[in-house]
């Protein structure tokens, strides 16, 4: 019998009433290792109810205190780096590399939030008018509620809740029941750093419970990343409530590859672009736009590449360059598109389905996949996949591929391989999205930058990471104030 993932709540792990659960599989095994409840109402109501009672003691809190925790979490990520990775291998079905990729990522976020005393200072003008000083301060929001996907068991998490904590507000953790393992490990570890109970929550659960973190009344801000559809949804029904929300969304992100390109460096970009994560990332590179003369000599070096990948289990040290897919609907979605591919015309080159995994498994395979000649409107051109899929478009030239582009009614990232610094500048201020890689296959930024999704790829106004994941876990508030002058006060003083 598989174990029962509990809440983290108040500082204690409490068992959900629930008799709804979701299997949580390690996938390279197609094994179920653990489920997650589904928490709804009741669990979201005493979620909320031990983030209230932490917060008035937790928002009065130095800052500098509160950093503190954080620089203590952070020495204990690193101390428990390998363990971290190693559970997400298990849970999630990187490979090792990935998974120590998804830890630093997150990290790097948790060390930026350690620098709170700087950036969550505050402005002044004296004198603004004759007699009166001006001053702007930066406070928490409240109750803050993070809702996160299978992808990236710590990184995503870590996008949200160091930087709203270490603003003073308290928050609730609803991860993706397909991988409650980790988060709840990072919930064990930022309480070894001490923080206060009830500051950090956990629930877990799937729609009901989003449902209920929605509507409860003393959620003041949602973050979310997920897909795009269910982005929008909770965009919607969370700021008709008047909360804070920034939802990100899916994607369906461009390679254009210039007849000038290194066709060999950019190979080695777009096949980590495409295949890394099993293409289970919002980032990922899906549709390969070669201009020219490029598309030919680009094709025999994907295949090659893709060919020579090795696909198989990623757990208990196994040595894999690309590992399985999260579970069972995924491999049946992504075989769907692959068949859909098939009946839309396209040219098959790579056949995921015809892998031969490094080692026999029961896991959820499919490998890297390519197909040729697909053209403008095809669906796997079109629409995300979520998966190793690579789809390459044939191009007259810069501007048909630029137009190509931006008719994707998503708007995360898009990339150009090129030695024209002119084609690099005109691709990079004409494409319809929020993240530009210039021969830079996956061009996620860094925490000190705003994840800056556009269109349907992101809903809300302050962007996940960076300043503005700063100013959406704070408010502002202006104090004016007037003091009569020492010389006018009256006798007696």
């Amino acid at each position: 019998m598989s174990a029962t993932c509990q809440n983290l709540i108040g500082g204690a792990l409490i068992d959900a009433a629930s008799n709804q659960f979701t299997p949580v599989y390690n996938p390279s095994r197609g094994e179920i290792i653990a489920q997650a409840p589904e928490s709804g109402i009741e669990g979201v109501e005493q979620a909320v109810r031990a983030a209230q009672g932490a917060l008035p003691a937790w928002a009065e809190t130095p800052v500098v205190e509160r950093a503190r925790v954080m620089l203590r979490f952070a020495n204990l990520l690193e101390e428990n780096f390998e363990a971290l990775a190693r559970l997400i291998t298990r849970e999630h079905g990187k490979t090792i590399d990935e998974a120590r990729g998804d830890v630093r990522r997150g990290i790097e976020m948790v060390e930026m939030a350690c620098g709170a005393p700087s950036i969550l200072m505050g402005q002044t003008l004296d004198n603004i008018a004759r007699g009166i000083d001006g001053k702007v301060e930066r406070h928490p929001v409240g109750v803050c509620a993070g809702i996160t996907p299978f992808n990236f068991p710590a990184m995503v998490p870590l996008w949200m809740f160091p930087i709203a904590i270490v603003c003073g507000n308290t928050f609730i953790l609803k991860p993706s029941p397909k991988v409650p393992l980790t988060p709840l490990r990072l919930g064990e570890l930022l309480s070894k750093a001490g923080l206060p109970d009830g500051v950090f929550n956990i629930v877990h659960g799937g729609a009901g419970t989003v449902d209920a973190l929605l509507k409860h009344p003393e959620v003041a801000a949602i973050s979310f990343v997920g897909s795009t559809p269910v982005a929008k949804y909770i965009y919607e029904t969370g700021t008709a409530r008047g909360k804070r929300v920034q939802a990100a969304g899916g994607a369906k992100n461009f390679m254009l590859i210039m007849p000038d390109a290194d066709y060999d460096a950019a190979t080695s970009q777009i096949t980590g672009a495409a295949f890394g994560c099993s293409g289970q990332r919002c980032m990922a590179g899906s549709v390969a736009l070669a201009v020219g003369k490029a598309a030919d000599p680009m094709i025999e070096r994907l295949k090659h590449a893709a060919g020579s990948m090795r696909v198989g289990p990623t757990d208990e040290g196994a040595s894999s360059d690309m590992g399985p897919v999260i579970d069972p609907a995924a491999l049946d979605r992504i075989e769907s598109y692959i068949k859909l591919g098939l009946q839309e015309g396209a040219t098959l080159t790579t056949d995921g389905r015809d892998i031969d995994p490094t080692e026999p498994s029961n896991g959820f395979f499919v490998g890297p996949t390519i197909f040729d000649r697909v053209t403008d409107g095809m669906r796997i051109a079109c629409e995300e996949i979520f998966g190793p899929v690579l789809s390459v478009m044939r191009m007259e030239d810069l501007d048909s591929a630029i137009a190509e582009a931006n008719r994707s009614p998503y708007g995360n990232g898009a990339v150009i391989f090129t030695r024209d610094g002119g084609a690099a500048r005109a691709f990079a201020r004409h494409v319809n999205c929020g993240m530009i890689g210039i021969n830079v296959g996956v061009p996620a930024p860094m925490a000190v930058f705003p994840f800056t999704g556009w269109n349907q790829s992101f809903f809300g106004d302050l962007h996940i990471q960076g300043n503005e994941g700063f100013q959406f876990y704070t408010r502002n508030k202006v104090t004016l104030s007037r003091w009569n002058d020492p010389g006018k006060r009256v006798l007696g003083w």
